[in-house]
C-alpha cells in the first residue's frame, strides 16, 4: 500500500506543508528528517474536514482501512510527588491499557488520562489531533507493537517492509500517514508489547 493509495485523501509530503501541521510537529518532523532522510519521502499529510477528525467519521468519509488509524492518548500518574506523563499510541481498533501496562511503565500507583485542557495546552496541539510527533521532551512516547507491524490488518504477514499508519498532525484539519516501521524510529519512541487491549 502506497501513501497515495490510502483512501480518497490527497497525500502530500509533510515536510513541504507546514501549514497542515502544528508548529511543534513540523519542527520535530524537520529534526527527525535531518537524522533520517527517508522521513522526508515517507511521511505524508492530507487535509481533512475538521468535523471528521474522529476515527469512525474519518474512516467512513475517506474510505480508509479501519485498522490503519492509530490514536495518541496522554496519560499521567504520580510517584513520590513527581508527575509522570506519557503519550500512548495504539491502533484505533484497540485501546490503551492504562490501568495495567501504562501504569507499570510509568511506575505509578494510579494512571489516568490527562485532562483535555492540559493535554492540548502542554502539547500545543488541538484536541482530536494530538500526535506523537512533536510532544514535550519530558513526556514518554509509548507505541504499541501492533502499530509498527507491517500491515495491521494481517499482522505483517504479507508486507514485511512496513504498512501505513494514520496518526494526528497536531491539528484537527489534517492527518499524517507514515509506515508503522518508520514510526518505531521516531526519536524518543519506545515500542511496547501489549500496550493496548482489544
Amino acid at each position: 500500500m502506497t501513501l497515495a493509495s490510502i483512501g480518497s485523501l490527497t497525500w502530500l509530503p509533510a515536510v513541504e506543508h507546514p501549514e497542515l501541521l502544528a508548529p511543534g510537529t513540523y519542527a520535530a518532523l524537520l529534526t527527525w528528517a535531518a537524522l533520517d532522510p527517508s522521513v522526508a519521502e515517507r511521511v505524508a499529510v492530507a487535509e481533512i474536514d475538521p468535523e471528521l477528525a474522529d476515527t469512525a467519521a474519518l474512516t467512513a468519509a475517506y474510505d480508509l482501512p479501519p485498522a490503519a488509524s492509530a490514536n495518541c492518548v496522554v496519560v499521567a500518574g504520580r510517584r513520590s510527588g513527581e508527575e509522570r506523563i506519557a503519550a500512548a499510541v495504539v491502533l484505533a481498533t484497540t485501546r490503551a491499557d492504562v490501568n495495567s501496562a501504562v501504569k507499570r511503565l510509568l511506575d505509578v500507583r494510579k494512571a489516568s488520562f490527562l485532562s483535555t485542557d492540559r493535554a492540548t495546552e502542554e502539547s500545543a496541539m488541538e484536541y482530536g489531533g494530538i500526535t506523537p510527533v512533536g510532544l514535550p521532551s519530558a513526556w514518554r512516547v509509548l507505541v504499541d507493537s501492533r502499530v509498527v507491524v507491517a500491515d495491521p490488518a494481517d499482522g505483517g504477514a504479507t508486507d514485511p517492509s512496513g504498512g501505513v499508519v494514520i496518526i494526528g498532525s497536531g491539528l484537527r484539519r489534517s492527518k499524517i500517514a507514515l509506515p508503522g516501521s518508520l514510526l518505531a524510529g521516531l526519536p524518543g519512541a519506545e515500542v511496547v508489547e501489549d500496550l493496548a487491549i482489544d
